[in-house]
């Protein structure tokens, strides 16, 4: 998510209307985002052209925001991943704060970036080979920058992506 020009802002949170079949699109594209429309629409008991419909009403609607690939880091040589907590410095104006999110998005390292509310301002999730490959990416990347107050780093053992929370469908 880009924090710097985001759509809605992360505390104005709006709840699209889903009904049964709009539940049921993101839940199945949920489990397998390779599903071909003719399979959507035979799952959801609708016509093709229904199912296309709906979906492409989900993707304005930003309920659904994009398809990916999950990928296995391990398999790309980046088997140990960590979750960074980063504390930017008081005095970090709105400015570096975008571009010090910017900054760290690019890097190929990074899964994910999160920007917090609390004591760490950004989560990172990384991937890299091995922990002098994280040492380095903590000391170039994060404690090099002049915003850094201080970093957290805790190594993930295990990793699991859960599909939507069934609380809300």
């Amino acid at each position: 998510m880009d924090i710097s020009s985001s759509p809605t802002p992360p505390n104005s949170v709006r709840e699209p209307s889903l009904d049964a079949i709009d539940a049921s699109i993101v839940r199945l594209l949920t489990a397998d985002g390779r599903m071909t429309n003719a399979q959507l629409a035979a799952k959801l008991g609708v016509a093709p052209s229904t199912a296309h419909t709906r979906l492409r009403s989900l993707l304005e609607r930003g309920v659904i925001t994009g398809f990916h690939a999950s990928v296995d880091e391990r398999m790309l040589g980046a088997g140990l991943q960590a979750v960074i907590g980063v504390s930017l410095r008081p005095s970090a104006r709105r400015e570096s704060i975008v571009a010090f999110a910017e900054r760290v998005r690019a890097l190929p390292q990074v899964i994910q970036v999160f920007f917090l509310g609390g004591d760490d301002d950004f989560l990172l999730h990384i991937a890299v080979a091995d922990s002098s490959q994280l040492r380095e990416f903590v000391l170039e990347h994060l404690s090099a920058q002049s915003s850094v107050a201080s970093t957290r780093t805790s190594i993930v053992f295990d990793y699991h992506r859960n599909a939507v929370a069934a609380s809300f469908l």
